[in-house]
Parts: C-alpha cells; structure tokens; sequence
C-alpha cells in the first residue's frame, strides 16, 4: 500500500482550508447567480432532520429558452475532512455547471463529525448522502429533474461520499452500522417506506459519478491517524479527536467497519452488479489525495469489468474546485476549475444523454 502519512496535510494546509471555509461563509451571503445566467436558485431546502439537525440544500435549476425537461441532474457533496466547510463552498461550482449546462444542480449539506457535540459517527454522513440522494430522487421532478438520471459528485470527503452512494446504495439496514454487519439507514425516507423496502425495491442507484481527488480507503486513512490529534482537521472543526465510530472502536478491533467505509474495498464484478460510468479526477500536485490513490481505484473499477476514466490535471493542487482563490494551494476558481468542469459537462452529458424525443420543452 501507498504510506498515507504523507498525505495527512502540514499545520500550514490546515490553516488556508480553515481559512477558506470562513471565506465561503461570507461567500455564501452574497447573491450566487443573475438572471442572465439564465438559472432560478431555490435555497436551503430541508431534506432530513437526523438527530434533530436541519440538512439543507440549493437547488439551480436552468430556466433558459429552448431548454428540454425533464434534465439530467449532479449532486453535489462538498469536502472538507468531514469535519469543516458546508454547502455553501461549492456555490462557485453548481452555478457553473447549471449556467453552462442543461443539468438541474443540487449542492446538499450533510452532518460534520463534530456535529451534535462531537457525537456523529461517519457512517451517519454517509447515510445524509445516501439520504440526499433518494430526498433528490423523489422530489427533483418539481424543478424540472429527471429523477431516473441522477449523478453525484464530491470533493476530497465530499467524493468519499458520492462514492459511497454509488457503491453501497444496495447495503441498507434499519439496523444501521450494527458492529460485525454493517448496513445503512438513509436519514431521509419516504413516508411509509424503510430502508428494507428501498433495498428490496433495488435500493438506491445513480447513473453516473463524478469523483473529485477522492479519499477511496477510509481503512489507509485511520492507519495513518486520521482519528487522532495529528490530524489537524479536528482542531479545525473545534472538536476533540476520536475514532469515526466513536469509543470503544477503532481499526485495529473492527477492521471491517472501516472497510465497510472504504470505496476501494467495496467494488462489485461487473457479473454480480454493474456499476455506472465513472469520471475520476485529481491534480498532478495533489499530496493529500494523490494521483497514486486515483489511479488505483480507477485499476480495480475498470478490472472488475466496469467502466471509469481517470483526468490527471498538470500542475493543480488539491481543493481545485471550490471557491475563489487559496494562495497556498495555488488554486483559484476562475482559472483552474474551469477545464475540469468543463470535463465533467462533457462526461454528464454524453453518460447521461436521452433521446430528443423522450423531453419536452421546459415551460
């Protein structure tokens, strides 16, 4: 294996991603788009309530001439070590792709580590995005989305997340993240439904994904003390460090409920599902999800007899996408985000094309 510890970023790193998620607060007061961009904001939508927390999220729904509904539709997860940042550091990004794109963008929040006084484990924000997903796949209609072409997306731990619904959709349990059988609860369900009539149903599937310098092996991460101090998210987060599944367990005792959160580890045969297509992408000068790391997981996805491609961009550090500029990074939005986008435009829209004469006119 790769030695993670070196991708466990400096206390400099630390303190520019801090600082960058008080910019995207400030960011997030500000009017996103106009009405030239031809795209209508519905904001702060609740789509769950887990443990009492409002979840929100930002629909951008393109309201342009000529455009055919119902659209494809991306989902969006933000990064941030699971631990800082929200929605709102991603605003750069989903209006983009709505303004240059016939594509209904959502940009959810999910619960942070630290969230209810430190308590939340990380297989329940893996059950936010899984309930993002199905909240999106039953209510996208109302703005014009097609519920049966949905892509998610994610950066950093936002794309450990969209890999996780697209990999564990199937694994659903009332039960939760029981020790020794581990399962998820979405923390959005229909009324009337569970998580066994989902899954009975064929679970929760996307038809695409789009996974920005992801983290693929959660097992790698807390080996390298991702659950201690070292790690300088947790400080960032204002939170004590501890293990992502709280006291008592760590990945020495409970190897498989780290791997159970490990995408790397979770990739079917093509023979016993089939996994939609995959666009995986990440800087040449990424130390913190590196090129290395991509690569492998595009290895054992496409050797499992499935479909993905992996974008290496000359050059761009890591947090590429999100907001503005971060000088110690190197990155800025405007200069650096706008290739891999329009990478990601051209992906979505050939994946997740439709016949002209299955739309209709947007009214």
């Amino acid at each position: 294996m790769v030695g993670y510890r070196r991708f466990l970023p400096g206390l400099s790193l630390w303190l520019v991603l801090l600082s960058s998620s008080w910019s995207s607060l400030l960011f997030a007061a500000e009017p996103v788009l106009g009405g030239a961009d031809g795209v209508k904001l519905h904001r702060d939508l609740i789509y769950a309530r887990p443990a009492g927390q409002p979840l929100a999220l930002d629909i951008y729904q393109p309201v342009r001439p000529g455009i055919r509904a119902p659209m494809p539709v991306l989902l969006i997860f933000h990064g941030g070590g699971w631990l800082i940042n929200d929605k709102s550091i991603m605003q750069q990004m989903a209006g983009y792709v709505a303004a240059k794109a016939d594509i209904v963008v959502v940009n959810a929040d999910y619960r942070l580590l630290s969230s209810n006084h430190n308590t939340t484990k990380l297989n329940q924000i893996v059950e936010d995005a899984l309930g993002a997903t199905l909240w999106v796949q039953r209510n996208i209609q109302q703005y014009q989305g097609d519920p049966a072409r949905v892509a998610v997306t994610g950066d950093s731990a936002g794309g450990h997340l969209a890999a996780m619904v697209t990999l564990a959709g199937q694994n659903l349990s009332s039960q939760g993240f029981a020790s020794r059988t581990p399962g998820f609860k979405p923390s959005y369900l229909p009324d009337g439904e569970s998580a066994e009539s989902i899954r009975a149903a064929g679970g929760i599937q996307v038809q695409a994904a789009v996974l920005s310098y992801a983290v693929f092996d959660l097992q790698a991460r807390a080996f390298a003390d991702f659950e201690t101090a070292k790690n300088g998210f947790w400080a960032m987060g204002k939170a004590s460090a501890r293990g992502f599944f709280g006291a008592g367990i760590n990945v020495h005792s409970h190897p498989e409920l780290y791997r159970a959160l490990s995408p790397l580890y979770l990739i079917p045969k093509a023979h016993q599902r089939r996994l939609p297509p995959q666009f995986v992408h990440v800087g040449s000068r990424d130390t913190l999800t590196t090129p290395e790391s991509a690569r492998q997981y595009v290895d054992a996805v496409n050797q499992a007899g499935h479909h993905s491609e992996l974008h290496i961009y000359p050059g761009l550090n890591h947090a590429f996408l999100d907001n503005d500029c971060n000088e110690y990074l190197g990155n800025c939005f405007d200069r650096d985000a706008k290739t891999p986008l329009d990478d990601i435009i051209r992906f979505l829209t050939e994946t997740l094309v439709v016949p002209a004469s299955d739309a209709k006119p947007a009214c």
